[in-house]
């Protein structure tokens, strides 16, 4: 053990998926050519008044809830002062001594454990532009400015520094992107940036209860690079401290390609952004009756549907975790069940033949050609013996090229299990006939030979012996 402990709080971004700006009637669609998402509200011109969009407090309301916060009453909106080319305004609108919900928590389980892990605030604000970099030769480095962001509605997470390693980091960052995909109110889309992450972590002897000096690592937009450079971070703290030196406080980004952190600038304080309450928006007041109702509207979240599989399903509990990590699958999944009525074999199907398919598209399971309807039809007809699981595979690969119900693909290409004994009984004499070496073999005691003649009465039947007959009846026949 380590005679450090490590200590890790995150601040985790996420984009609202509201169709307009935060303050403005722009669209928030991502994609567009540069600088098409904009007008003079998000861009700062002179006289400009900000509004708020109602629906983006309804869904930081939904997340504050599902992150068991308290919405408050009163919050109120603040300018956060900082210069920088993509901020169009020189500030941006935020919230920081009364924000929207606070003193919150999540149960996040680690190796078969729970822990209580804490959040201290949920808080709104208003996204920055983004700036595009080309050339890497000094006289060719050029930048470009892109501001159709600029105003997008965020959700601020801030979580207590109660984490205390990067795998703890990474459980608890996949269950808050679970959630908001679950509530429908942020995509989880990492790759595009509507979920970002920035890590405060720091080191301490063990057994102390003084915090260390920390660094803040920026923007870290995977799980994977979420626990690689808390990793290198803890490792490059614990170098300086034996060897005597002193942690500095500053912010870093990590390079992923290197895989290293390197300094980004010193680590800015409050008072470095000067904060005060934005003239040009009243206090936020929310009624008790909005946040019941609201509250009333929360779907069944992932941890509750996790321990619901597992206990009216009897599922695994790694099975019952990645069903439920997407809301859309879980739905897809009860869905198959309800037709089905067999939860254990549906979920083999949904993590394997479904998942597979899944990943080797375009990860889209709304685009996946195979129902959960006609899913379920499927493993209902391998349930009452109409087809084997093997010829259920030819059944599924056709369902997904061509999107047709399974008991059509059964009827048209003549894939009906044959269970009928006195058919199969004829069968395995003809293949006994043809194979009189294998047979004394089998007789001699070699019974290794006997997967041989179930290997060939499948082959002779093209697949559609029922695999439980054909081994039924080859046993007693070779028992003769």
């Amino acid at each position: 053990m380590s005679e450090y402990e490590t200590i890790i709080g995150l601040e985790v971004h996420a984009q609202l998926r509201t169709r307009t700006k935060v303050f403005c009637g722009c669209t928030t669609q991502f994609g567009n050519p540069p600088n098409r998402n904009t007008c003079p509200v998000c861009l700062g011109m002179p006289g400009i008044l900000p509004v708020l969009n109602r629906r983006v407090v309804e869904f930081a309301m939904r997340a504050g809830l599902a992150l068991n916060c308290t919405i408050q009453n009163r919050s109120v909106f603040a300018r956060k002062n900082y210069f920088y080319p993509d901020l169009p305004k020189g500030y941006q609108i935020s919230q920081y001594e009364l924000p929207l919900a606070t003193e919150g928590y999540l149960e996040v389980e680690i190796e078969k454990s729970e822990r209580r892990i804490g959040i201290t605030r949920v808080h709104l604000e208003e996204d920055a532009g983004k700036l595009v970099h080309e050339g890497f030769a000094d006289s060719d480095r050029r930048s470009h400015v892109d501001f159709s962001r600029a105003g997008v509605p965020l959700i601020e997470i801030v979580s207590e520094p109660d984490l205390r390693s990067p795998d703890e980091a990474a459980a608890y960052l996949k269950l808050v992107r679970s959630i908001l995909r679950t509530l429908e109110v942020c995509d989880g889309n990492m790759e595009e940036g509507s979920l970002r992450c920035d890590a405060n972590v720091s080191i301490r002897p063990r057994g102390s209860d003084q915090f260390g000096t920390k660094t803040e690592l920026k923007n870290l937009n995977s799980f994977r690079n979420v626990q690689r450079a808390l990793a290198y971070e803890v490792e490059r703290q614990t170098r300086i401290l034996d060897e005597g030196s002193r942690v500095k406080q500053e912010t870093r980004l990590w390079d992923a390609a290197e895989g290293r952190t390197g300094s980004m600038r010193s680590k800015e304080e409050a008072q470095d952004y000067r904060y005060f309450p934005d003239p040009d928006l009243l206090p936020l007041q929310i009624s008790n009756e909005w946040i019941k109702a609201v509250r009333k509207d929360l779907p069944e979240l992932p941890t509750a549907r996790k321990h619901r599989f597992i206990n009216d399903y009897g599922l695994p509990r790694g099975d019952a975790e990645v069903l439920t990590e997407d809301r859309l699958l879980a739905d897809y999944f009860e869905e198959v069940v309800r037709i089905s009525g067999n939860p254990k074999i549906s979920a083999n199907w949904v993590l394997t033949e479904l998942l597979r398919e899944i990943n080797a598209g375009d990860g889209n399971l709304e685009k996946m050609p195979v129902s959960a309807g006609h899913l379920g039809a499927m493993i209902k007809l391998i349930e009452n013996k109409t087809i084997s699981g093997k010829i259920a595979k030819t059944v599924f690969e056709e369902m997904v090229q061509t999107g047709k119900e399974p008991s059509a693909i059964v009827r048209d290409k003549s894939l009906v299990q044959i269970v009928d004994e006195e058919a199969i009984l004829k069968i395995i004499n003809e293949v006994i006939v043809e194979n009189p070496r294998p047979l004394a073999q089998y007789k001699d005691g070699k019974t290794t030979t006997f997967g041989f003649f179930v290997g060939q009465v499948m082959k002779k039947t093209q697949g559609k012996a029922n695999p439980q007959k054909v081994n039924e009846l080859l046993r007693r026949r070779l028992g003769d």
